[in-house]
């Protein structure tokens, strides 16, 4: 989702800005845009990538009118309040109330055009919703403020001059304490140049610390390469951010101290290499992922968790996860494995649903969250929820050592799937469930519900799992086949059962994020109460089918959609006497898996999803109205 870069130097910082977008546009976005301080605020705004802005400023750069600049901001823009136009991208200016009476406007004097005509005063970039903007227009309109954008955004550079009294620092403060909603703002003014004022709340921001320079980014890999020496902003700080220096400061103004951490953020992961799309580089990493996930895992203890994850483990009686989307699905998987494995009760709840309604808590509960970014907004708002009405163990499974949700939670295991650019997850999901099934036998063991031999199998089993995950890749040429199908297809069924009905509905949300078919995914026993009207011979019905204790029921379900005309796609384990037939497509798993197959079984489905895309010519990687890294609500 939307994602900030600012920074203050002596050099021309607009090649910096560009390559920092360039590295965010993996969250997702749908305009641009990079103001400058050139003498006065200067800007370029796009609905197209980042690369039309580049080609914007090489034409600048020929026409012997560049657009340079030693302090700036810029944008990538995931539209929430208003439709994907120039006029609603980023950055907003603020040029002051109008000072001649309305009265006597021209007919062809619009506001767009009255603001072109008066120099800029404050430029501003927002990652976030602010919710009573609309509240604050009505006041600026009667101040003078004329908006050109339909953006909750533009209420606060108009809020911003309004307050400005000679010094920016000052006014963010002031307009902050006035809004309502999520933020990180990164501000700047025309009468102060080399300064830039981040604040955060809601929305994560990190400076970035550099030798004569300093930088503003709300991701750490929007400066790989530039700085490694970053400071995480915390919630309510503001950021004075000029030319040597810097200090944060508290919501009150106060002075804070935030240490200096130096991170790696390199862009070496986000090469496309020889792969068509990052999304199928992706599916293909997910053998080194799940390796690196695991690797130093060589005994089952809750010290992988984290100090004081023995005691936590020990007081805990049951489990709540709080997840959004594909993270959802994992821990509806991890559901399954802690109840028959570790015996420990669990519920899961969609995070955005959770906080707004009525619940039952119990401080004896270990609240997992899961969350590839680390930063969803839906999540973090769950956790503190959660722990408001005194559920203090928390837990989260995340991809980030550095986000805001590892720091939040006492006890973290991080996954290792590195940098994933598609926008739809692939080995953030398998990575995911690697760490959940850690944390099952680990409860399982402080439980006393793990024998010896269990652990030593277990750890054969997951040690084994980047070797299974190669041989499951092998039969992408057969999905391939299933995928030509499928493209010429509008709506499809998935159907799974026990621990695999999740898979199924993963597979189906692969299917609709980017291929755009309607898909739907239900338990196979639900079938005949309802969904099986739905069956013609023009939906495809695919099933997962692994060897376990519901294959002669779901043989049964498939039976009633053979009956009605539909056709089946089938992921079947080798030893399920599941053959191809007419009506029946069938692609052998290599080997069953017992409780991980989960993780071997969604693999043939990201490819699905990945080649039936690319049959359509869909845009695999960025498709519309999509965002990688959600953190608005």
């Amino acid at each position: 989702m939307c994602g900030i870069v600012g920074a203050v130097s002596t050099r021309n910082i607009v090649p910096i800005l560009v390559q920092g977008l360039q590295r965010l546009e993996y969250r997702g976005y749908d305009s641009c845009g990079i103001a400058v301080h050139a003498g006065g605020l200067k800007r370029a705004r796009t609905t197209s990538r980042v690369t039309e802005l580049q080609a914007q400023f090489d034409a600048d750069q020929a026409a012997g009118q560049p657009f340079e600049g030693h302090t700036g901001i810029a944008h990538t823009r995931w539209a929430t309040h208003g439709v994907p136009a120039v006029r609603n991208a980023h950055p907003h200016f603020s040029a002051g109330p109008r000072a001649v009476p309305e009265s006597i406007l021209l007919a062809s004097d619009t506001p767009e055009e009255g603001l072109a005509a008066r120099p800029p005063r404050v430029g501003l970039v927002h990652n976030g919703i602010i919710e009573n903007y609309e509240s604050l227009r009505l006041k600026l309109e009667v101040q003078g403020y004329e908006f050109v954008s339909q953006t909750d955004t533009e209420v606060i550079a108009h809020l911003v001059d309004s307050l400005y009294n000679g010094d920016i620092l000052d006014a963010v403060l002031s307009a902050i304490a006035k809004l309502q909603g999520a933020y990180a703002l990164a501000v700047f003014h025309r009468d102060e140049p080399q300064r830039v004022i981040g604040a955060r709340s809601g929305s994560p921001l990190i400076v970035g610390v550099g030798v004569g320079e300093n930088f503003l980014a709300s991701d750490a890999m929007a400066l790989a390469g530039v700085t490694d020496q970053i400071v995480y902003l915390e919630e309510g700080d503001v950021v004075d951010v000029q030319l040597g220096k810097y200090w944060v400061l508290s919501s009150a103004g106060k002075p804070v101290q935030r240490a200096v951490k130096t991170v790696h953020a390199h862009s070496g992961a986000a090469e496309l290499g020889p792969y068509r799309h990052y999304m199928q580089k992706e599916i293909f990493e997910q053998p080194r992922a799940i390796a690196d996930t695991l690797e130093g895992v060589v005994g089952i203890s809750p010290e992988l968790f984290g100090d004081g994850a023995y005691s936590v483990f020990k007081a805990i009686d049951k489990v709540l996860i709080l997840a959004c989307g594909t993270s959802y699905y994992s821990g509806s998987v991890a559901k399954y494995w802690l109840e028959s494995l570790a015996q420990v009760p669990c519920q899961v709840e969609i995070a955005s649903e959770y906080r707004y309604r009525d619940s039952v808590p119990d401080p004896k509960t270990l609240v997992v969250t899961i969350t590839q970014s680390g930063e969803t907004a839906d999540t973090l708002a769950a956790l503190k929820h959660a722990r408001s009405m005194g559920m203090e163990h928390t837990l989260t499974i995340c991809n980030v050592a550095t986000s805001a949700m590892v720091r939040e939670c006492k006890l973290a295991y991080v996954t290792r799937a590195g940098v994933e650019i598609g926008v739809a997850s692939t080995k953030a999901f398998t990575t995911q469930l690697a760490g959940l099934y850690l944390l099952t036998l680990a409860l399982a063991q402080v439980k006393g519900r793990l024998s010896d031999a269990q652990e030593a199998q277990a750890l054969k089993d997951m040690r084994h799992l980047p070797l299974a995950l190669q041989s499951v890749l092998a039969l992408e040429p057969q999905v391939m086949a299933w995928a030509e199908d499928f493209a010429k297809k509008e709506n499809a069924l998935f159907l799974g059962r026990g621990l695999h009905y999740p898979i199924a509905l993963e597979g189906a949300l692969k299917l609709k994020e980017i291929t755009y078919i309607h898909a739907e995914a239900y338990a196979a026993g639900e079938l005949k109460h309802g969904p099986l009207a739905l069956v013609t011979s023009e939906m495809p019905v695919v099933t997962v089918a692994p060897n376990d204790a519901l294959l002669e029921k779901l043989k049964s379900n498939m039976q009633e959609v053979r009956a009605r005309g539909g056709v089946l796609y089938v992921l079947a384990d080798s030893d399920t006497q599941i053959e191809s037939d007419e009506g029946i497509h069938v692609i052998r798993m290599p080997e069953h898996y017992g409780a991980l197959s989960p993780i071997l079984h969604v693999v043939p489905l990201q490819l699905l999803a990945y080649h039936t895309a690319c049959a359509r010519g869909a845009d695999v990687d960025k498709p519309r109205n999509l965002a990688k890294s959600v953190t608005v609500e």
